[in-house]
């Protein structure tokens, strides 16, 4: 097959795209297949792809295994709409309530992480009869009106004309200038003084387990336990935004479940559909009953969509991805941190969704910069890695979970000569 190529895509997106639509690398192949944890371009150069899609892809590229469900749908029935009755859809339904944390059963299925986390706020002012949210700064939960204003990464938040009202920021439990106590102190201060001043007003709080695009984030182990037991305190819901971090990333079935806490709505999308749209908010009988208004997504759990996510989670269980995703993750981190490098400040997270966060000693070149740096140079010895973190400084490592051991020992060398040369350049 013949390919336009890097540069007439890149021509193309200059004046067809908005200016707002970024890519990474300065010089960015043309990605045109993949095959489990490879991706190849169109020169046919393979890379084994270390971001997964943003923690898409969890069950690889393409997988053989999971395809046959979509195919064999789209060939049965490709699209109704949920006013009709089709199988795939009350199956899936029925299958994550038995995978869900706790009692959690109905689900409502959307089409994106945005139009899932607005569902979910949605649902807990109806449920609570009130409009406030409270949110982590570092968070990202969409791209809709409401689910930016509760983003608190001040690049993602478009506009200066969000959500003002009854929206209340308070800080994560990290910081770089004190301990990981200290600032889970911090943040429940915070958050206990917004709950007595304002809690007839908040509805819920919606937080990520793990903070991807703030910087690859965990909490302390008893963060959210402290917090459910406060929200609980003033009759506030908690919102679990599991879109990064949902079916086996960081090495359980969703993240939630490293901290011992029940959500009372959990928001699931990404990994789900491996690649397929699809999303999902759910949430308990109880909770569920106030959600009763007319309401549909057009394209939300369509046939192919939850065929597609049943093959999924069929494969995850199948082929043990969420403990597979727990022990290469401590092979990745165990190897990680044996680089020497005066660039590397701090890792964190767990399983397979590690952040390395990087620093930069000189005034003649920032973090950020170096990242790119990073990143340009693994791309060119075959190996692509994401980024993230507030000051975009931070290497994501969210591989396919069906990544091998070799896959990472190759990496770790790569990343080692790449650390190397850019230090000595």
């Amino acid at each position: 097959m013949k390919y336009i190529g890097p540069e007439n895509i890149l021509a193309k997106r200059g004046e067809y795209f908005y200016p707002a639509t970024s890519y990474f690398y300065k010089n960015p192949p043309q990605i045109v297949r993949g095959s489990m944890q490879y991706l190849y371009d169109q020169e046919d150069k393979k890379y084994t792809d270390f971001y997964g899609g943003v923690s898409v892809m969890n069950c690889g590229h393409s997988n053989p295994e999971i395809l046959k469900y979509t195919l064999e749908q789209l060939n049965c029935l490709q699209h109704t709409t949920t006013l009709y009755l089709t199988e795939p859809m009350v199956l899936l339904a029925e299958k994550l309530a038995t995978i869900l944390p706790g009692d959690i059963k109905r689900t409502f299925f959307c089409v994106t992480g945005s139009e899932a986390n607005e569902g979910a706020m949605a649902m807990a002012r109806l449920h609570t009869g009130k409009n406030g949210f409270i949110a982590l700064h570092g968070g990202l939960h969409g791209r809709t009106h409401l689910t930016l204003s509760v983003t608190g990464i001040p690049m993602w938040r478009l506009d200066d004309n969000l959500v003002k009202d009854n929206i209340y920021f308070i800080d994560r439990p990290y910081s770089e200038d004190i301990s990981y106590e200290e600032a889970m102190e911090k943040s429940l201060k915070q958050l206990k003084s917004v709950l007595e001043e304002h809690s007839d007003e908040i509805s819920a709080m919606i937080m990520e387990p793990i903070q991807g695009n703030g910087g690859i984030v965990m909490y302390p182990p008893n963060y959210i336990k402290e917090v459910k037991k406060l929200l609980e305190e003033y009759n506030v819901l908690l919102i679990i935004d599991e879109i990064q971090t949902g079916y086996g990333r960081t090495g359980k079935m969703f993240c939630i479940e490293h901290y011992h806490v029940i959500p009372d709505i959990i928001v699931t999308a990404k990994a789900l559909g491996n690649g397929i749209p699809i999303s999902t908010f759910s949430t308990t009988d109880e909770i569920a009953q106030s959600f009763n208004r007319p309401s549909a997504s057009t394209f939300g759990g369509n046939p192919v969509a939850a065929a597609t996510a049943l093959g999924v989670l069929k494969y995850i269980e199948e082929e043990s991805l969420v403990e597979r995703a727990e022990t290469l993750g401590h092979y990745l981190k165990e190897r990680l941190e044996k680089i020497s490098s005066p660039f590397i400040k701090e890792m964190r997270g767990t399983g397979l969704m590690i952040g390395v966060q990087l620093s930069s000693k000189s005034e003649d070149i920032s973090s950020g910069d170096i990242t790119d740096l990073i990143m340009e140079e693994m791309k060119d010895l075959g190996f692509l890695i994401g980024k993230n973190g507030i000051n975009r400084d931070v290497l994501a490592f969210q591989p396919p979970l069906v990544i091998e051991k070799e896959d990472i020992d190759s990496m770790i060398l790569a990343l080692e000569k790449t650390m190397n040369k850019i230090n000595q350049g």
